[in-house]
């Protein structure tokens, strides 16, 4: 595979229907394969990233066995999710870029955005804005494989202008796609998205790399909200949604519908058989993590919050199923 042709056919499809690509941004504890095959059943976007993993931990003899909840990828995930590293070793990236290729990836994406203050003391995620030797130093190790090797990052680290000098280093690298949050890392989510940039950073794209895709994340709640900002801003190319699907798990709906709880609820269903699956396949799970999913299918239910304190109390699959019975029963 060249290192654009991943991209070039996620572009084209959407091209052909003349709208920006849709993606769902990487989370951590969020988009592994269950939840990943839980979108697609509901409203399937046009790309998947995995949780992100660290570059180091995919090939260290003890770390590599953690990392395989991450890495899994279902025969029945289409298309195939990209793989999101971390790190800030050149070398630890040339390893892991060869590894997941042999797992059957066929992209990689780096992480250069993620505010988390663990990652940044690790010297990596957002922390990659403010040490550009040692950015350029991963993307050049991630391409000892022959996969594309896209960027997610923010506009800034402490300072929004930073983005003058950033964003143009990351184009002329000639990345086949560049993701960009429009907010800083200091800014984490508490202020509105920067979207009076976005205009900005496609006329840099367009000087400094007219080849790359430019994809926006910030604030970004669904398919419609995608289609108006891309229309609003000529140029970008895909749109990311993140912490939308929490509040709508159809955000990628391209004509919304009405949706009933009970909808909702077989959804939630679909979530627990899956995980179950996962679970006795003998891939590390905690039921803990599938507790933060519970907003999602119970938001707007009348009683949803005393519905959801009593799902957050079950510790197996059984007792949340038990509790969807009784609301279906009362219903």
């Amino acid at each position: 595979m060249t290192q654009s042709a991943y991209w070039n056919r996620i572009a084209a499809q959407a091209q052909a229907e003349d709208r920006p690509f849709f993606s769902l941004a990487p989370m951590e504890a969020v988009t592994g394969s269950v939840f990943r095959r839980v979108v697609m059943r509901a409203a399937a976007p046009d790309n998947f990233y995995t949780e992100f993993t660290n570059a180091l931990s995919i090939t260290h003899p003890k770390a590599k066995v953690t990392t395989r909840g991450r890495l899994y990828i279902d025969p029945s995930e289409t298309p195939k999710p990209i793989v999101q590293l971390w790190g800030n070793s050149g070398e630890d990236f040339a390893k892991a870029a060869k590894e997941v290729q042999r797992q059957g990836y066929e992209a990689i994406d780096i992480n250069m955005g993620c505010p988390d203050m663990a990652v940044i003391k690790n010297h990596s995620g957002s922390d990659l804005i403010r040490h550009f030797d040692t950015a350029k130093a991963v993307i050049d190790g991630a391409r000892q494989a022959d996969l594309p090797v896209s960027v997610k990052t923010r506009l800034g680290f402490d300072h929004l202008e930073e983005y003058e000098t950033w964003i143009p280093f990351l184009l002329k690298q000639q990345v086949p796609v560049l993701t960009v949050h429009v907010r800083t890392r200091a800014e984490m989510s508490k202020v509105p998205a920067h979207y009076d940039l976005i205009d900005q950073l496609v006329q840099m794209r367009d000087t400094l790399a007219p080849d790359t895709l430019l994809q926006i994340n910030g604030d970004i709640p669904d398919y419609q909200a995608g289609i108006k900002l891309a229309t609003e801003h000529p140029g970008v190319d895909g749109i990311m949604i993140g912490r939308g699907i929490f509040t709508n798990p159809y955000a990628f709906e391209k004509v919304p519908q009405a949706h009933t709880s009970h909808d909702l609820l077989e959804l939630l269903r679909y979530q627990l058989d899956l995980y179950d699956q996962f679970v006795a396949m003998g891939i590390q799970g905690h039921f803990a993590p599938l507790q933060r999913f519970f907003k999602i299918y119970v938001r707007g239910m009348r009683g949803a919050a005393e519905i959801r304190n009593a799902l957050m109390q079950t510790q197996t699959t059984a007792e949340v199923r038990t509790i969807i019975d009784q609301l279906e029963a009362e219903n």
